[in-house]
């Protein structure tokens, strides 16, 4: 039989302090790095990596205002948004060359929204048979590569394409 290890999912199950306020408004207020993951600040959107990621690449479009929903921002925010969310498809299919993408917006808790006072847009690469058994039927995801790693390649791809 075989055996899959990934200890580091031990952190995430163990740790039970909730973060006082909004992680996008608190990791916007970091310096970026590793810590933050976040990739790239524009005028009034970043990206950011998801810490708990679908896929390999799993990225976020997250406005700078605290907003739960596009109605409430700016067209401006709203349009930059679009664009640094097009960027982020152009960036996977760089670096991991999916075959697809799922897009999405979850607004409200009953949507979905894990952060629902603050809208986001994801973007998760998509590849034929990444949904497996692991995922099918043990209700876990692996991951190939160290989140770490995916912040430094997605944050380089960005700085190469300016």
């Amino acid at each position: 039989m075989n055996h899959l290890w990934s200890p580091w999912r031990m952190e995430y199950i163990e740790n039970t302090d909730k973060v006082d306020g909004c992680i996008f408004c608190l990791a916007q207020a970091m310096e970026d790095g590793a810590e933050n993951l976040i990739a790239l600040r524009g005028k009034h959107a970043f990206v950011i990596l998801n810490r708990y990621p679908y896929t390999s690449g799993h990225l976020m479009v997250v406005p700078f205002e605290h907003q739960p929903d596009l109605e409430t921002l700016d067209s401006v925010t709203r349009a930059e948004m679009m664009e640094l969310t097009s960027r982020c498809t152009t960036i996977l299919k760089n670096i991991y060359k999916p075959q697809g993408y799922n897009l999405g917006v979850n607004i409200g808790e009953a949507a979905g929204a894990g952060v629902p006072g603050h809208v986001h847009i994801h973007i998760v690469p998509r590849w034929r048979g990444d949904t497996n058994f692991m995922s099918t039927v043990g209700g876990a995801r692996v991951l190939p590569e160290a989140l770490e790693v995916t912040y430094q390649r997605v944050k380089d791809e960005f700085q190469k394409n300016k």
